[in-house]
């Protein structure tokens, strides 16, 4: 005799995740025209990955590491931006993608159309839906509402794990107290399970000045992407005006009328996407930042598509 089990409400995509949202992503995916996709997935259950092998085919370029073979300068990159870079190749075998998704109290905020942290599954979902188009595995590890983890899945039934772990973890786990970011890549990097590529997702409040070291120690094993969440309060002057905030049932209103009131308000609230954006660039990690308005499915292309580079 089979269990009766209920099936949970799925939410509003404005406030709560909405898991048939995040799965019917898929045919966005599926009808994009993504650059320079390379997927050996229907020929060996393998694609080229951009991995830090010495291949014949060139990938990309990061900034330069000690121990980095000199042979490898991009002398082009190197001119252009002021600070040694060095090219990388690929090699071939099955990537795997590992999405960390920010889960912070900070991110259940937003004024334009969703909340960030609806914003940052759908990005999620259509990261782990590229992915998997093109042949990789994907997992998925939250931070700030415990140590959520998904391991690395292939083909349609890894995106779906994540799709469903994106919903359920929105659902049922409570935001904790503040998780330093540089914590969260550590764990990161012991429960990788054999990612080679890693896409951060996250407001940046987390983001402290240990990340950087870590993040920089992370990029010797895997490609890092960063996309940033904000809300369009975080990212520009705010009008003048009076603005209702609500937070735990507790309804106030900031009044913002002084030129300089409302470029200190904006500084404070948009504090964590600058650090990130600023740690990310001075790292040379591709980043790009959104708002919660925003469709999310070029942003994630930008960042995952093979060859990138910023």
């Amino acid at each position: 005799m089979n269990a009766v089990v209920d099936k949970p409400v799925d939410g509003d995509g404005r406030t709560r995740v909405r898991l048939a949202e995040l799965m019917a992503l898929r045919a966005r995916v599926a009808k994009a025209a993504l650059p320079r996709l390379e997927s050996r997935a229907m020929r060996a259950g393998q694609q080229s990955s951009r991995l830090y092998g010495r291949g014949m085919d060139y990938a990309e370029s990061r900034v330069y590491q000690p121990g980095d073979d000199v042979r490898r300068l991009d002398w082009r990159l190197t001119a252009r931006s002021g600070r040694l870079h060095t090219k990388l190749f690929q090699e071939e075998r099955e990537g795997q993608l590992l999405i960390l998704l920010d889960a912070h109290e900070s991110m259940r905020f937003g004024t334009r159309v969703r909340l960030k942290s609806v914003q940052a599954a759908r990005a999620a979902a259509l990261a782990a839906w590229y992915a998997v188009r093109a042949g990789e595995r994907v997992g998925l590890m939250s931070f700030g509402n415990g140590h959520s983890m998904l391991r690395p899945q292939a083909g349609t039934r890894g995106a779906l794990a994540v799709c469903g772990a994106l919903a359920d973890w929105d659902a049922n786990y409570p935001a904790l107290p503040g998780e330093p970011l540089s914590d969260v890549i550590l764990r990161a990097a012991r429960l990788m399970h054999g990612a080679n590529r890693v896409l951060l997702i996250s407001d940046g409040l987390s983001c402290d000045e240990a990340a950087r070291g870590r993040l920089l120690d992370l990029s010797h094993k895997a490609g890092i992407r960063v996309l940033v969440v904000a809300d369009a309060l975080e990212l520009g002057l705010p009008p003048a005006g009076r603005y209702p905030m609500e937070h735990d049932g507790t309804r106030r209103e900031v009044a913002l009328f002084g030129e300089r009131q409302r470029r200190e308000f904006q500084q404070a609230l948009g504090a964590g996407q600058t650090r990130l954006n600023a740690m990310a660039q001075a790292l040379a990690l591709p980043h790009v930042t959104i708002d919660t308005a925003a469709d999310p499915l070029d942003a994630v292309i930008s960042l995952l598509a093979p060859g990138v580079r910023r």
